[in-house]
């Protein structure tokens, strides 16, 4: 992560990514994602449209990802002393004309998220698909414009690096994540 940012193609085993794609697509509880920087949910199409099932551990397929990332967080700690605490995930599904517009991970004056991690679950993905994750740098220079391809893991600073997600032209799944330093 010199740049303050990677990406990781093939993060996951054939079988594992296999699982948590079949598991994403099947769900039939996903919410509306808010915005909020407190308990308050506040739901504003206009900035966000994406819809959302957090990660739980009593489910085995989902558990097998929240494993994976104990063990990043673990890496991450022991390479770059960050003193990450936990980590919080959820599956996220955006269906045509879904997108989210640039921001930030991390609230304003409040150090908690500190990186954040996107991994991809679609199995086949065109440019004319949409639904790319933009990365800028603080200046507002695109940095990357990553298609969200199968088994691709995104990990970047939370307050480091505003980004986006484009509209998509089908639907398009991942899960969102962040390690943080506050306590559970």
């Amino acid at each position: 992560m010199q740049k303050g940012y990677a990406v990781i193609e093939n993060a996951l085993s054939p079988s594992t990514i296999q699982r948590l794609a079949q598991h994403a697509t099947s769900l039939q509880n996903y919410k509306e994602a808010g915005i909020s920087a407190n308990t308050q949910l506040h739901i504003d199409k206009n900035r966000r449209r994406d819809k959302i099932h957090w990660l739980e551990d009593d489910n085995a397929v989902e558990k097998s990802f929240l494993e994976f990332a104990e063990g990043l967080r673990l890496y991450l700690n022991r390479s770059l002393f960050l003193g990450l605490h936990y980590y919080e995930a959820h599956f996220a599904k955006y269906e045509v004309g879904d997108f989210y517009e640039k921001h930030l991970d991390a609230f304003k004056n409040s150090k908690n998220r500190v990186v954040t991690t996107v991994y991809y679950l679609n199995d086949t993905w065109q440019q004319s698909d949409g639904g790319e994750l933009v990365i800028y740098d603080k200046n507002d220079t695109v940095l990357e414009k990553l298609l969200p391809t199968r088994n691709t893991l995104v990990v970047f600073l939370s307050e480091e690096f505003p980004h986006e997600v484009l509209p998509a032209n089908k639907t398009r799944h991942s899960i969102a994540g962040w390690f943080r330093i506050d306590k559970v």
